[in-house]
């Protein structure tokens, strides 16, 4: 029996554990909201077109029908910041998560105010689509089949959507997929690790050591490069829906506490191919033949 195996079986098991959260957390309204990779707060969306000067009629209804909505909010807007969305048919915040997506409101209000704290804001999930391998999300297509619910016949395009931010998502679904396939790789492969250390740990010999070390090299590596390129993907589209904050009202709000999961997780696995490293030395050591001269 090889107590400092022991370890290494803890911190594997408690890096699979948290392996599998991040992959199903917010999979249900329910389950872990608060660990999302991407939240868009909306509540604003549009309120940049209302805080303009009354508008004119036209010949078409449907226009007709937003100059009227855009001039009769006007009056409120500063008072009641939350309802352009609202009556647009849009939710205040979408909440992306690794196989799915979530949406719903801000309670009691979308944005603080002299009676009420920002830290007093919490956010109440409405729904979450189903849970989907591969998942990837275009918030404008989502953002778009909303307002055409609504038969306004408003689109993005009124609401002055950049096409940059659709062209920074095209390039970020190609590393959620990647990121997907790794932390599933990683999850295989902490499990044979986690199985080889069992073994390990009521054997000895310098063969299952080398297993040990090997398996627990490629999880970190696995799961070192699925934790980077999620960060990648949380800063950068963070970064670029942001620059259109002022213009259109959107925000973007990265996931910290999936970021702390995903790292925390990485660094136990880290910390049991050291101590299996160390392992192997010591058993090397042990098994070392020791010179004795020769007398006479």
């Amino acid at each position: 029996m090889r107590l400092l195996a022991l370890l290494p079986l803890l911190t594997s098991t408690a890096a699979l554990i948290l392996t599998f959260l991040c992959l199903f957390a917010g999979s249900k309204p329910t389950l872990l909201q608060d660990y999302h990779l991407l939240t868009l707060n909306t509540s604003r969306l549009g309120y940049n077109l209302l805080n303009t000067t009354a508008s004119t009629n036209t010949s078409n209804p449907f226009r007709n029908l937003w100059n009227d909505f855009r001039n009769n909010v006007n009056e409120e807007v500063n008072e009641r910041i939350g309802d352009t969305a609202e009556r647009l048919g849009i939710d205040d915040f979408y909440s992306l998560h690794m196989m799915n997506f979530c949406w719903g409101n801000y309670t009691p209000a979308p944005v603080g105010n002299a009676t009420l704290k920002q830290s007093d804001i919490d956010k109440e999930v409405e729904k979450c689509s189903n849970r989907t391998a591969m998942f990837t999300w275009n918030p404008t297509a989502t953002l778009e089949q909303k307002l055409n619910d609504t038969g306004l016949g408003i689109t993005l395009e009124d609401l002055k959507w950049p096409d940059e931010i659709d062209t920074g998502i095209t390039a970020l679904q190609t590393l959620q997929k990647a990121t997907f396939i790794l932390y599933c790789l990683a999850i295989a492969l902490i499990f044979v690790s986690l199985v080889a250390g069992l073994v390990a740990f009521f054997m000895s010999g310098r063969l299952s050591a080398c297993v040990n070390v090997l398996l627990a090299v490629m999880a970190f590596v696995a799961l070192g490069i699925a934790s980077a390129l999620v960060t990648a993907v949380i800063v950068r589209a963070a970064k670029e829906i942001n620059k259109f904050t002022d213009d259109i009202g959107i925000e973007a709000h990265r996931g910290g506490k999936f970021l702390a999961l995903t790292w925390a997780a990485t660094g136990l696995v880290f910390v049991g191919m050291v101590v299996w490293c160390v392992e192997g030395c010591m058993g090397r050591r042990k098994r070392e033949p020791k010179y004795v001269p020769k007398h006479g």
